[in-house]
């Protein structure tokens, strides 16, 4: 599970260099905003719908963000390859 959320910190520090971010402000902020949305969960203990459903506004920003990535499969592309992992893992067992 890991090495998914780093593929996300990646994507997310590339996404940052391209609107203008240096790397090292488009790095810190992607290390800052995952540390700061585990810690969410975990202290409020969550789901993360909740959390998102609360930063979302009619026509924002965000919403529009995370509509272009689910268009793009963010989420599905995300669920195929735990389970392609999980099945690689079963079938060498």
């Amino acid at each position: 599970g890991t090495v998914y959320a780093m593929l996300y910190i990646r994507a997310n520090i590339q996404g940052g260099i391209e609107i203008g971010f240096s790397a090292t402000v488009a790095s810190l902020i992607a290390a800052q905003t995952v540390k700061g949305a585990a810690e969410l969960l975990l202290t409020k203990n969550t789901h993360p719908e909740q959390e998102i459903d609360k930063v979302t506004t009619p026509k924002g920003c965000t919403i529009a963000g995370l509509n272009e990535m689910e268009h793009q499969g963010f989420s599905s592309s995300l669920i195929k390859g735990i389970v392609t992992s999980y099945k690689k893992i079963v079938q060498d067992m």
